[in-house]
């Protein structure tokens, strides 16, 4: 077995011990659209620490998932849910939700930015992530 599989496998595994937590914050439901009755997973937020971090990590379902991997894949109506999202008291939710936001570059979107204050130390997250 490779170096970065049994790597790979430890990261996992340190993830998926979050899970119980994360069922519980979240309410069973995608931390970003709300989804329910779903699949979720446990994803990383950007930048991703060198050992797993539950600060780190929000529950999301598949559709949100594929979406944030594949930017080309983005429905802009499907992301409407992230003007809940960027008031959530979990700063990894409302800073991968800005993010998102700014990415879309729309009408509605820009709206919503300029409503929103961000504590110091989400904006520097904001600043520092990449999707």
């Amino acid at each position: 077995m490779s170096k970065g599989h049994h790597q790979h496998q430890l990261r996992h595994q340190g993830l998926s011990m979050f899970g119980k937590d994360l069922t519980r914050r979240s309410g069973a439901c995608c931390e970003l659209c709300e989804a329910s009755g779903v699949g979720l997973s446990v994803y990383e937020v950007p930048p991703i620490p060198a050992d797993p971090d539950f600060e780190h990590c929000i529950f999301i379902c598949d559709t949100c998932r594929d979406q944030i991997d594949h930017p080309k894949r983005r429905v802009g109506d499907h992301w409407r849910c992230l003007g809940k999202s960027i008031w959530s008291s979990v700063p990894a939710v409302q800073a991968i939700s800005v993010k998102l936001l700014s990415q879309l570059q729309t009408d509605w979107s820009a709206e919503l930015l300029e409503t929103l204050y961000l504590e110091p130390e989400v904006e520097a997250w904001v600043d520092q992530m990449e999707l």
